[in-house]
């Protein structure tokens, strides 16, 4: 039966507004943990809190994958790597004094489309499919392919490591969207559209001759001559004519992801930041993780400020700036004050939202990140974040 949450990441009894530990070490150390999927809104750090992930625990033994989609390509930059393709590339030297090892690649989503075709088609047919312009459209910017297709990624790299033992942990960063929850929706919705009964009975012709012809599909088809222009209707029924005996294994390659994901073994990651849509967002993406009995490890809040050092507090802090203002020995001092009391500022009102989303979701684990006055850009950044996350 599929579960809500396991022991190892299961709710934790939690005063109001005070969220309980993630331990991520106890996470990624368990070996019956096999997936890990970063998930959470767009420009909260997801590609870099993967990276950090599959680097700490090939560090401490693990033979990891990760498997990113982004479009700045930090993570090959980060990884030492020179370019990041379809192929899992090993990271040089990660891992193997602790019987570790560490894989990276970034989803390639036209030629993941173009490997599911190749795999259910014979070579005649997947080439008339692999050639034709309306499937090169669909394939290359239909809204919801790339989450179908990381997905589809997801599910081959799972079967190879079962059959071959190549890695024991797959690491995901999801893709960029606009809102977290299109990464559960989109692949039923590209799914639905391949096999979905309007289409197939509105390109009917192109499968039977004119006896499933009706007045009504005729005028339709018309109609939809009109819009879209004869030559995109012939491309789109000729696609669905190559089509045909796959469309069925797309709806049945999405059931088989989404069950892959409320499997023991799978445990997602919320990654936000501490900002009101983001931790939005976040929410959002709790409850319908836990709507859809998919096994939640946690919450990674990215990029919190740390409080400047000393008690005095903000409004002490500006009463000090204006006693000092006209005072010209004081006007250094008076600007310092005025940086204090915005940092205070900043790190209460991060405080109330963290406390507000605690209170809210008591049972979710969280591990707060502070921010690093520099850009990550190599393992050695990845490492420190992977301490951050470990709570070091």
């Amino acid at each position: 039966m599929a579960r809500v949450t396991s022991p190892r990441v299961g709710p934790l009894a939690a005063r109001p507004g005070v969220a309980a530990n993630l331990d991520v070490d106890a996470l990624i150390d368990d070996r019956d943990t096999r997936i890990v999927v970063c998930c959470g809104s767009g420009g909260v750090g997801k590609t870099t809190t993967a990276a950090a992930l599959g680097l700490r625990a090939a560090e401490r033994g693990r033979r990891v994958v990760v498997l990113t989609i982004d479009p700045a390509r930090r993570l090959a930059q980060s990884m030492g790597i020179e370019a990041l393709d379809n192929t899992p590339r090993p990271v040089p030297g990660v891992g193997e004094a602790e019987g570790g090892s560490l894989d990276a690649m970034m989803l390639d989503m036209k030629r993941t489309f173009d490997e599911v075709v190749e795999s259910q088609a014979s070579p005649e047919k997947a080439q008339q499919i692999l050639n034709n312009p309306f499937y090169i459209a669909v394939s290359s910017s239909f809204a919801g392919t790339q989450e179908y297709m990381a997905m589809e990624k997801l599910g081959q790299l799972d079967k190879l490591a079962r059959k071959s033992g190549a890695w024991d942990l797959i690491v995901v960063d999801t893709p960029p969207s606009r809102s977290a929850l299109d990464f559960l929706d989109a692949p039923e919705r590209l799914a639905s559209f391949l096999d979905g009964r309007f289409m197939r009975l509105l390109l009917a012709p192109a499968k039977g001759g004119a006896r499933f012809m009706t007045a009504g599909l005729g005028l339709m088809t018309g109609a939809l001559t009109k819009i879209i222009g004869a030559q995109v209707l012939r491309d789109m029924q000729t696609f669905v004519s190559a089509f045909d005996t796959l469309f069925g294994g797309f709806r049945a390659r999405a059931q088989r992801t989404f069950e892959l994901l409320q499997a023991e073994g799978t445990a997602f990651l919320v990654v936000a930041a501490p900002e009101p849509d983001a931790l939005r967002e976040a929410a959002y993406f709790v409850e319908r993780l836990t709507q859809e009995r998919m096994p939640l490890a946690g919450l990674v809040i990215n990029r919190v400020s740390t409080s400047p050092a000393g008690d005095l507090s903000a409004a002490a802090a500006l009463a000090g700036a204006e006693r000092l203002a006209d005072s010209p020995s004081g006007a250094l001092t008076a600007g310092l004050l005025r940086l204090h009391a915005d940092r205070r500022r900043i790190v209460e009102r991060e405080t109330r939202l963290r406390e507000r989303f605690a209170t809210s979701h008591s049972g979710v684990r969280t591990v707060a990140v502070p921010a690093l006055s520099t850009d990550v850009h190599d393992l050695d950044g990845l490492r420190t974040i992977g301490t951050l996350l470990a709570g070091d």
